[in-house]
């Protein structure tokens, strides 16, 4: 029923914008083609949200003194996530745009989810600009010799053609080269708090859009024509293959820190907001896809599961082992990707200061 709606949107969507768009025909089939493949994988994976309903649970342990940071954990998935290490007695980094939110955050939840344990700390974040990517690091670091999680979670999807202030394309720039820089910055961190027994663990959120992404090498930027859902395919397939080369790369360095890509699920979250979809038929998203409490599930189980101690470099997907996509574990693609984002990021040897 979803690709049947979704699609007959996309075709309408198709005819209205070739009336009145200025664009040429072929970018316009083009967007057409990615609404269809999106329509399409998100059918497949509701149906996986569904018959995988009973095994995307997580046990919450106590985890006295740990230290998790997180970008993006004011709402959405983000929140829920905070508000379950919280119960756990884990202390919580959060690095945002909105500070106050994010201080605000503490009183409300002791006061409506009644926990007790756990703390906020609040730092200024954008993501996407380099520059406060790095001062956030440097606050961090500053206050905390170790942490034990490093949850990479804020995104945006779909969204217009815009360049952040370093002039990389938006969604790559805040999904995958933001988080790269920051792992960089916070891996002698990582590395302090992990042991033989219990490894420090890096999350990043990506998504089953991977599956329909290409790095484009040649033109990252998508400069010569830019689709937002194929944008967002790029970076979020550009974080599973970090994720995998990152993991392997602290293997063979005999470092205890393990790294894990996750697929929340498809969930009702802000991001949907200004899709086709949502805007022609905003009920099915809230009768269809899972809610952020359930989409904050697999992260955790990430994060947190003794099933996964010393078994990074895999794919979360409803709090299970799953398989990606083959472009995400082809090791020369992974490679390749690295060493072009450390250029792109003036990185001579990874994890070391700029």
């Amino acid at each position: 029923m979803i690709v049947i709606v979704g699609c007959s949107i996309v075709i309408l969507a198709t005819i209205v914008a070739i009336m009145r768009s200025k664009k040429p025909l072929k970018v316009i089939l083009a967007e057409a083609k990615f609404e269809m493949l999106y329509n399409i994988l998100g059918s497949k994976y509701l149906m996986h949200d569904f018959l995988m309903r009973k095994k995307n649970r997580v046990d919450l342990p106590m985890k006295s003194g740990k230290t998790a940071l997180i970008t993006g954990g004011t709402r959405g998935i983000g929140l829920s996530v905070v508000k379950h290490l919280l119960k756990c007695d884990i202390n919580v980094i959060i690095g945002c745009r909105n500070v106050q939110a994010a201080e605000n955050l503490l009183p409300k939840i002791r006061e409506e989810d009644e926990i007790k344990t756990g703390n906020i700390e609040v730092h200024q974040l954008d993501i996407s600009v380099l520059e406060s990517v790095r001062k956030f690091a440097e606050k961090v670091k500053s206050k905390h010799e170790q942490i034990d999680y490093l949850i990479n979670n804020a995104g945006i999807m779909f969204g217009p053609q815009v360049e952040s202030r370093d002039g990389y394309e938006s969604q790559f720039a805040t999904n995958y080269l933001g988080h790269f820089l920051l792992t960089h910055l916070l891996l002698p961190e990582l590395k302090k708090a992990g042991t033989e027994t219990s490894h420090s663990r890096i999350v990043n959120v990506s998504s089953c859009a991977h599956v329909l992404g290409n790095i484009h090498f040649e033109d990252i930027n998508f400069r010569n024509r830019y689709i937002p859902a194929e944008a967002y395919a790029q970076s979020k397939l550009a974080q599973i293959l970090f994720s995998n080369f990152l993991n392997a790369l602290m293997v063979k360095e005999g470092e205890y820190v393990q790294v894990h890509s996750v697929h929340p699920g498809v969930v009702n979250t802000d991001l949907f907001n200004d899709t086709s979809l949502k805007t022609v038929a905003p009920w099915l998203p809230k009768l269809f896809f899972k809610t952020p409490d359930q989409g904050s599930y697999p992260i955790l189980y990430a994060c947190l599961s003794p099933l996964l101690e010393g078994k990074g470099g895999t794919y979360i997907h409803n709090c299970v082992e799953f398989t990606p996509s083959e472009k995400a574990l082809d090791a020369d693609l992974q490679e390749k990707l690295f060493n072009f984002t450390k250029k792109l990021l003036d990185i001579e040897k990874f994890s070391t200061l700029l």
